[in-house]
């Protein structure tokens, strides 16, 4: 059976193909016809991105992913699922870093936490709202689809996701390691780089 990092990398993967059709629907290399067709098309693979990005850290338990996956297909409240995911596993949510060289003997790279350019917990609950909004048929006695916003957005939106994963760390629950994740530039996978908790009874 896959180890639990490489079950995560597999979704990395996955949000990386992902991103990559929103990358055709933006720089309009591709188009779904016409303008709502093509943004909501667009829409969908950030809210995917999303819960891809949401349920990563459960993948290594088959039982929890499944409950939580469960649970969250009946409310589709992502503030909600968040929470429930914070509480299964705390360090859930990617920690996007820069990285850096090291001027230490000894060390080779150091990180530094990345400032605020991704997509933040609050970030991630706007925009799979505002994704999910745009699924739905127009109400022809209420307000009409901003197609418009949507096209403004949908580039800062796809910039902060890959701020966000392009290089961070994670915990994945039932594993006491500390991974560091990169994406990969163009067409290669990403990596990962695992950190062992120190032992400080026996140092």
């Amino acid at each position: 059976m896959d180890q639990a990092q490489d079950k995560y990398r597999a979704l990395l993967i996955e949000i990386k193909r992902r991103t990559k059709v929103v990358d055709a629907f933006l720089l309009q290399k591709t188009h779904a016809v016409y303008v709502p067709t093509t943004v909501e098309s667009a829409c969908l693979q950030i809210r995917k991105i999303l819960e891809l990005i949401a349920f990563g850290s459960l993948v290594a338990n088959l039982d929890e992913f499944s409950k939580q996956h469960k649970k969250f297909s009946k409310y589709w409240n992502a503030s909600l699922m968040l929470k429930d995911m914070e509480r299964v596993n705390p360090d859930f949510y990617p920690n996007p870093i820069i990285q850096r060289k090291s001027e230490e003997a000894g060390v080779y790279m150091k990180w530094d936490d990345r400032p605020d350019d991704y997509l933040t917990k609050e970030k991630f609950v706007k925009v799979y709202e505002k994704c999910g909004a745009i699924m739905h048929s127009d109400n022809p006695f209420g307000s009409k689809v901003d197609y418009d916003y949507y096209q403004d957005s949908l580039p800062e939106w796809r910039t902060e996701v890959v701020n966000l994963l392009n290089a961070h760390t994670i915990k994945l629950v039932g594993d006491r390691n500390l991974y560091l994740f990169q994406m990969g530039a163009g067409e290669s996978n990403p990596n990962y780089t695992p950190f062992a908790p120190v032992d400080t009874e026996n140092t």
